[in-house]
């Protein structure tokens, strides 16, 4: 199973203002719909507040015999009426606030993957940010709406309701409010141990949706190990512990909910005993005493409301911590101030200066590495796994950046040039290329988005993605399936490739393009190949090494350093490195005619 990546988990006890108003900036938008949320909230307690007090002058009324129940009566109606279209406003205005805080989150939280670097993604798991992007946005934006409007009312409600007992009768209101303190202090225990148990419920959420994404995309491995028990097995123990943390947190807001209601019983009976007395002495009049006891009651209301806003606020709060530690991410790779960008329109060479290279977790690849390649040259990179190769073409796309030393792009450091600008002129295929869902024409046109169809069939036609094509009866409209699982290795290479001779681009890094397909396809590859690297500076990494025979020059590179260099046939004539490892993994294999062609060229050029 994936290893989960914790770094990222924040380790915060206790509410966390500051976070939450960095995340209610994604409201901002929809400040309107929270004004009428909070308005609304505002007129419902002011309601709220009132009924007792319109109860308690019926009650009174009727026991002076007065026949004013007919008024009181009509606005006792309108004060429902009025109380049930706020509600309806209320629904409306928070599942505006919800859908749009939920688009904006996911949108933000998008628009910043695309722009982190590549090292972000080397230990995070997809599972890992998938549960960012969905679980944990669904339950900021659901929760937010809702806590923003029971908290305006629940204050607002016990600062009325306050205010009114103590306007009645300031003994009995001291005996509802000596809740308050045993409350705080329920509350702050509760606030820790449900941070925790909610953290860590979050955390085995992300877990889980790891290993169900890793265990969907690896089925095929894992059918053919019959692994599929002991994956389960796995599975499971993720689940259980999900399991156990989601009922550890059930059971601490099981205990602190009950709790918050038996204070509030607490404060309404001693205002029940205290108030009846008073009425028996004539102290306090028959509806003061009922629209006493209904604001004693009243006062448990909000602060249960509350209390279970607060319990999903602290659940929602790790949700929040998780979000914001991903738009938080620094992007590593970036446009520094002063970068220049009048970029030039042709890219004549690309020089390593002493370049020296070392991943966040690892010893150093590259140390001092120098190498220098011009327009209209292929560079073929060979040599033992591991020995820097990759790293090598990442750096020259800038996907990660040297450590120490400098790469020159006509002279001048890469770094100081605009990364979109080089980005765009890059074109990649890798040993797995991908494929988005949709038809082969559409996969092909993501190379240059403005390409006509003839032009998208042009280059088919060039690198040879007609031939295979012709066998659909769709042609280019034939849907290739989730990642290209429609079409076979090569069939995917072959479009890789037209996908990249489209983008027309100045540079091209070709990283095991051939590792995975027969011999045949190989060599229709290579013929595509071929036709690809024209005026191209190009960068090719083969294991196969009949894939590079017909480059510029070859490389062999071991322990971050260059150890030999010149084409096929000068390596195979000095009898070094190269001709050992070409003995040792192709020596039995045919040369085709267009490589021996094209080698001859090169020598005799």
């Amino acid at each position: 199973m994936t290893a989960y990546f914790e770094e990222d988990d924040p380790t915060h006890n206790r509410i966390d203002m500051n976070l939450w108003r960095r995340i209610l900036t994604h409201a901002r938008p929809y400040r309107n719909a929270l004004t009428g949320l909070v308005g609304s909230g505002i007129l419902v307690a002011v309601c709220d507040i009132a009924y007792p007090r319109l109860s308690g002058a019926i009650v009174d009324n009727a026991v002076a015999g007065g026949n004013r129940i007919w008024v009181y009566g009509a606005i006792y109606l309108a004060v429902g009426m009025l109380m049930a279209f706020l509600v309806r406003v209320f629904i409306r205005l928070a599942g505006i606030v919800s859908t749009g805080v939920a688009y904006d989150l996911r949108r933000a939280a998008f628009a910043k993957l695309q722009e982190l670097s590549f090292s972000y993604y080397d230990h995070r798991p997809v599972g890992w940010i998938m549960a960012r992007l969905t679980s944990d946005c669904d339950r900021i934006s659901s929760m937010l709406p809702w806590a923003l409007l029971d908290t305006v009312w629940g204050i607002l409600m016990l600062a009325g309701i306050s205010a009114m007992m103590f306007w009645m009768n300031p003994g009995l209101a001291l005996a509802v409010l000596c809740i308050v303190p045993p409350l705080s202090v329920v509350t702050a225990v509760y606030q820790r141990k449900l941070i925790r148990t909610q953290r860590l419920a979050r955390r085995t959420n992300s877990k889980i949706t790891a290993g169900f994404s890793e265990g969907i995309m690896g089925v095929r491995t894992s059918k053919a190990f019959v692994r599929e028990q002991d994956n389960l097995e796995e599975f499971q123990t993720l689940t259980s512990e999900m399991f156990q943390h989601s009922v550890q947190s059930a059971r601490y807001a099981a205990l602190y909910l009950p709790m918050v209601m038996t204070l509030g019983a607490i404060g309404v009976g001693l205002a029940m005993w205290r108030g009846g007395l008073l009425t028996l002495s004539s102290s306090l009049r028959l509806g003061d005493l009922v629209a006493f006891m209904q604001y004693a009651g009243l006062f448990h209301n909000p602060i249960q409301q509350m209390a279970e806003k607060f319990t999903e606020l602290q659940s929602a709060q790790v949700s929040a911590e998780r979000l914001q530690s991903l738009l938080d991410a620094p992007v590593e790779i970036r446009d520094e101030p002063g970068t220049r960008f009048e970029n030039p329109e042709r890219i004549d060479e690309i020089t390593f200066d002493r370049a020296s290279f070392s991943y966040a977790q690892g010893g150093p690849v590259l140390t001092n590495f120098n190498l220098r390649i011009r327009k209209g040259e292929c560079v073929a990179l060979v040599g033992e796994t591991g020995g820097g190769k990759s790293t090598v073409a990442k750096l020259l796309c800038r996907f990660y950046e040297p450590t120490s030393g400098n790469i020159l792009i006509d002279g001048v450091d890469y770094r100081s040039r605009s990364l979109h600008w080089l980005q765009s002129n890059l074109g990649i295929v890798l040993q797995e290329p991908h494929l988005f869902s949709g038809s082969i024409r559409e996969n092909i046109r993501y190379g240059r988005l403005s390409a006509t169809d003839s032009e998208v069939e042009n280059v088919g036609e060039q690198v040879g993605v007609s031939e295979f094509i012709a066998a659909f009866p769709e042609g280019y409209g034939t849907d290739v399936g989730e990642g290209g699982n429609r079409l076979s290795t090569g069939q995917k290479q072959l479009v890789a490739l037209a996908r990249a001779l489209l983008a027309d681009p100045q540079i091209l890094v070709l990283d095991e393009a051939t590792s995975s397909v027969d011999t045949e396809t190989e060599h229709q590859i290579q013929r595509a190949i071929d036709v690809v690297l024209k005026g191209c500076i190009s960068v090719v990494i083969a294991p196969r090494l009949s894939t590079v025979r017909a480059a510029s020059r070859i490389l062999v590179i071991e322990h971050g350093h260059i150890i030999e260099e010149g084409t096929h046939l000068e390596l195979l004539a000095s009898n070094g490195a190269y001709a050992q490892l070409y003995r040792r993994n192709k020596g039995t294999e045919p040369i085709s005619p267009f490589q021996k062609h094209r080698s001859a060229r090169i020598v005799e050029s």
